[in-house]
């Protein structure tokens, strides 16, 4: 790569934080006009050659307005129309920015679909979007789905290389071209995992997804020798954030198209990040078995959003990487990173966020010298206004009882697209619920304890499955890898919790569930009825964000409580 930086001046990152046009829908084009190193390459993609070996291709802000360009000409002339929404379903990656870019300059409104979502899901998900197109990697598919019930079917369903190849000199960008958006336009619709049946679909307008992450313009590391690996899946909102912050600051970043290990540990080697960010599923391989030295040699931080990460893998990272002495939290002013020897070891800043939140409204920094406390996510972000535990009328409950995770922040999203009732299902008491069962400690810190779907229902009252979950991964780690608790009925009433692991290499079973159990009960926390060792992927399912499906866990062993006992490893 260049020496020539590509990083924007602080003055320029300055003024963005001040600009009440900027937003989701134009971050691109404002970086372009005022990063004076507009034509230095800064995000890459990747590739292996013909040795097996990572080549890295850069493309600069300008690259990427010609590319955007050419894709929204084909858009255009294939008769997209502001506020119109489109499907794009194309692998992770790069690939899929570039045709945000394209439709939001259009004013069009893309529906942004993991490619690994079940096609049938898939098109009902589409259908109640009511996208009047849909480019895709492969159509094949699709198309199946969509001659079963030809009603549904949108007016285009094209290739995503047929866009690639269009000539833009062939058709004309419409007049106005690139769109001015209001504040309150949608920019962009996420869908949700989808694991209780048609995914719901999230609405990012053009001011609301901005808010909050203007401090990141001076306090996100963006040194010289600062480069960010990206690991979010970029149809999700936490990459479009991440790229959103990272083309602003014009900071050196790989957008990943593979989260797994396999793939990214060859392109950390020679990327040399000194930034990771991810969803924690790229977290939990990186933590496994011998550690990436190599490739993170100059990580100092890691970025983990969407569900919180467990401690019993944030503690592996941390002994990774170097980092500066001054960098103790998250985001630092500029004068507060002075030139100081290097410490050993990384840090790791787990963010609670979703779609809906619009970014991470939570944070905990763990270093090598921070002490475990389970199931801290920190205190809210300054964007956030109220931040609340509430019961289930919407009233405030004491410090230390467990509620429903409530927050009112300007990046909360506008609601659901085409659901106005699911919307209002969300707002209480002027807070948007997160979907979140926590409680707040009298020192304003919060402690996420479960998903609301995922409480465990027993005679003796709630069992709440994350904080499980922390103690076999941290004091079971000789033998699990990873692992899911969920509850399951009993015939004696209620459902008791089971873990369902993922073990370590050449690790065994024996005992294991005593142990986990000896060490649950000096937690003061609930006993596992049983315990269920996944040997194959199957066994252990990720939705298309790679998080695990529990859903299909209860399902799979709603019956593992029987009579005949509790089952064993």
């Amino acid at each position: 790569m260049s020496d020539q930086t590509s990083i924007a001046p602080l003055a320029v990152r300055e003024r963005f934080m001040s600009d009440p046009t900027l937003g989701a829908g134009n971050f691109l084009d404002r970086a372009v006009e005022a990063n004076p190193h507009r034509a230095v390459p800064f995000a890459f993609s990747h590739r292996l050659d013909h040795r097996g070996q990572v080549v890295l291709r850069g493309h600069s802000l300008l690259d990427l307005v010609a590319l955007r360009d050419r894709y929204a000409a084909w858009y255009h002339a294939n008769g997209v129309r502001p506020g119109e929404p489109v499907g794009v379903v194309i692998a992770e990656g790069l690939e899929p920015l570039l045709h945000f870019f394209a439709l939001t300059a259009l004013g069009a409104v893309p529906a942004l679909v993991n490619d690994a979502m079940r096609h049938d899901v898939m098109v009902r998900y589409l259908s109640h979007v009511g996208v009047v197109g849909v480019v895709a990697d492969d159509t094949t598919r699709l198309a199946s789905a969509y001659r079963k019930d030809p009603q549904l079917r949108p007016r285009f369903l094209s290739l995503t290389a047929e866009v690639q190849a269009f000539d833009a000199a062939s058709a004309p960008l419409p007049e106005g071209y690139p769109y001015q958006h209001a504040a309150e336009d949608v920019v962009a619709l996420i869908h949700s995992s989808g694991t209780t049946g048609t995914p719901k679909s999230t609405m990012l307008a053009h001011r609301q997804f901005w808010e909050g992450k203007q401090p990141r313009m001076v306090r996100f590391p963006a040194e010289s020798y600062d480069r960010l690996m990206s690991l979010m899946p970029h149809t999700h909102a936490g990459g479009l954030s991440y790229f959103m912050t990272t083309t602003l600051l014009g900071l050196p970043t790989v957008v990943m198209s593979d989260w797994r290990r396999v793939a990214v540990e060859p392109v950390m080697e020679a990327f040399r990040p000194t930034m990771v960010a991810s969803f924690p599923r790229t977290f939990v391989e990186l933590a496994t078995g011998e550690l990436p030295t190599e490739g993170a040699a100059k990580v100092h931080s890691w970025f983990n959003t969407g569900d919180s990460a467990h401690y019993g893998h944030i503690r592996r990272l941390v002994q990774l990487g170097e980092r500066p002495a001054g960098l103790i939290r998250p985001w630092l002013l500029p004068q507060e990173r002075a030139e100081q020897a290097a410490l050993p070891g990384s840090q790791f800043v787990d963010g609670l966020g979703s779609s809906e939140m619009g970014m991470a409204l939570f944070g905990q920094v763990t270093s090598p010298e921070t002490e475990r406390d389970d199931r801290c996510v920190g205190t809210p972000s300054e964007v956030v206004e109220r931040a609340a535990v509430l019961d289930e009328d919407g009233v405030e409950v004491p410090d230390g009882t467990v509620g429903l995770l409530a927050v009112a922040a300007p990046s909360i999203t506008p609601g659901y697209w085409n659901n106005e009732r699911l919307t209002q299902s969300f707002r209480q008491a002027g807070y948007w619920l997160t979907g979140d069962v926590a409680y707040r400690d009298a020192e304003g810190r919060f402690y996420h304890l479960d998903r609301t779907v995922d409480v465990i229902d027993t005679l003796d009252g709630p069992v709440y499955s994350l904080p499980l979950e922390e103690v076999l991964l941290a004091d079971c780690a000789a033998q699990v890898q990873d692992c899911s608790v969920v509850g399951v009925p009993h015939p004696d009433g209620g459902q008791r919790p089971i873990a369902v692991v993922r073990l370590q290499d050449g690790a065994s079973a024996d005992g294991l569930l005593e142990a986990a159990n000896a060490e649950l009960a000096k937690a003061g926390l609930a006993e596992l009825a049983a315990l269920r060792v996944a040997d194959r992927a199957e066994e252990f399912p990720l939705g298309p964000t790679g998080k695990v499906l529990k859903r299909e866990l209860r399902t799979r062993h709603a019956g593992l409580l029987s009579d005949a006992g509790p089952a064993r490893p």
